[in-house]
């Protein structure tokens, strides 16, 4: 993968919908972009259309500003390549055309999903950011829901129905929604792709109750891409809404103010989904529409690459002090652990792809700052147990630092914890051995053979075999219940 293939960007993507308006700029790795710069406006389009179905003037003066205003943050960043989408309210609004006319005066080029290219696009988002996701994406905005299947890395039919929190209002009607949500779905697959299977949420109104149950909880990690939510927990969510003042819930939640008073209707619709569809578990996607035009626009052999490993790769190459040999540094200490399922095996390469991404940091606080960029960093393709696997493996690899937040250890399985140090230290003695380059990892091999861990070496490079590799060596043999033994070739 060269670097001019890796890299793209800066492009933008415009999304005017019901609620807000919003300008989102990515760069970096293809598959998985960064955000460089993320803004909204709520300018609550659909909240103003009125009985003669039109978006009032206030409401559509606001978002042109905004229009304006976006188009020349892009100019100053240098942004070449851009999308404006348009969703319910401007698709359905009778003053749509005329405000699409005038956003198209500003140079935007606005496009109008319908409601299933919406849903369509939405789920293409979630796969994006969860590749082997299956069942039912839910995308809750402004002015609707979007409902559509998805399995082996495939969207199939979606629908689209009135039901976003600003149409079902502050004292939701949830027989009205049931009824809506049997009817519409009564002739599609929707049912049966849910039924036993996975609910993928998507949108900042299910992304606010799902920080909500997260603090509620205390979850020990309330990053909320593929956090699983308990239904359990709705109730006393909803419960809480009602009787917290608006900063409380702004504070306990970090929930955006201008979400707070929408969240009695998207608790109802969710509620009430979950009842209909009868899904096995709910997760919150932090991926959605904006997310799923970017991943539209590949090709598949983009679309087919691991979105954690390709931003593992970016974030390895850019803070590594000899450019990328992650690769290679996995295959080095595979021989360790060859039985190794292979879910386990995509953290462990993951963690050899960031493995020199804190050398620069002050040498007492390197493992914490490895530990804060793999439990924190703004991945996708991960849960939260990949996080903390990531975060002690490499807290390993740069020495330990500070002891590791044992908070974070109610997310592990057994053996979890233990495993990831191995790796850890496998890393730590690989980095230590090549002096963090890639040509000496081709000139020995490590091994795990009757109790001893050897490491192999022609006579002739005996020289590389320094005290302190000697020192790592037996860190990792003692971690792995050996005894580290030199072999000279």
């Amino acid at each position: 993968m060269t670097r001019k293939s890796l890299y793209f960007g800066p492009v933008g993507i415009i999304d005017i919908g019901s609620n807000s308006v919003r300008l989102v700029v990515y760069a970096g790795a293809e598959r998985v972009p960064s955000t460089l710069y993320n803004e909204k406006v709520m300018a609550g389009l659909g909240r103003t259309i009125g009985s003669d179905g039109a978006m009032d003037e206030e409401a559509i003066e606001l978002a042109l500003r905004t229009l304006e205003r976006f188009r020349m943050v892009m100019r100053q960043m240098g942004v070449k390549r851009f999308r404006t989408v348009a969703t319910a309210a401007v698709r359905e609004a009778t003053n749509g055309k005329a405000f699409l006319a005038k956003v198209a005066k500003l140079g935007l080029k606005p496009e109008v999903l319908s409601g299933e290219e919406e849903a369509v696009t939405s789920a293409a988002g979630v796969l994006s950011g969860i590749p082997w996701a299956k069942g039912v994406v839910a995308d809750l905005g402004g002015g609707s829901l979007e409902l559509v299947g998805v399995a082996r890395g495939q969207v199939g039919s979606g629908v689209s129905l009135p039901l976003g929190v600003l149409r079902v209002g502050s004292d939701p009607d949830r027989d009205a929604i049931r009824t809506m949500l049997e009817e519409a779905l009564a002739s599609t697959q929707i049912p049966a792709a849910a039924r036993g299977s996975n609910l993928y949420l998507v949108g900042g109104s299910f992304r606010a109750i799902a920080q909500l149950e997260m603090q509620l909880v205390e979850h020990p990690l309330p990053i909320v891409h593929q956090h699983r939510l308990r239904r359990d927990q709705l109730g006393p969510i909803a419960d809480y809404v009602a009787e917290a003042t608006k900063d409380e819930i702004k504070d306990i939640g970090n929930v955006s103010g201008q979400r707070v008073p929408h969240l009695p209707a998207a608790i109802a619709i969710l509620e009430t989904l979950i009842e209909v569809l009868a899904p096995r578990k709910i997760k919150v996607s932090a991926f959605g529409l904006r997310e799923g035009v970017l991943y539209r626009d590949l090709d598949w052999r983009r679309r087919k690459e691991d979105p954690l490993l390709a931003a593992a790769f970016e974030v390895g190459h850019k803070l590594g002090r000899f450019g990328d040999h992650g690769a290679q540094l996995d295959q080095w200490i595979a021989p360790l652990f060859p039985k190794e399922p292979e879910k386990l095996a995509r953290l462990r390469l993951a963690a050899c792809l960031l493995g020199d991404i804190a050398w620069n940091a002050h040498p007492d606080y390197r493992a914490e700052r490895a530990v804060d960029l793999a439990v924190h960093g703004n991945w996708v393709g991960i849960n939260g147990r990949g996080r903390v696997l990531l975060g002690r493996a490499l807290h390993a690899a740069f020495g330990n630092g500070e002891t590791f937040p044992l908070e974070l250890d109610a997310l592990l399985k057994d053996g979890d914890a233990a495993r990831a140090e191995q790796w850890g230290l496998a890393i730590r003695l690989a980095q230590r051995f090549s002096a963090g380059t890639l040509r000496p990892l081709s000139k020995g091999d490590i091994a795990l053979k009757g109790g001893k861990l050897d490491l192999s070496l022609p006579e002739t490079l005996a020289a590389l075999y320094s005290p302190a590799v000697e020192k790592r060596h037996q860190q990792l043999a003692l971690a792995m219940g050996a005894e580290a033994r030199l072999v000279l070739t």
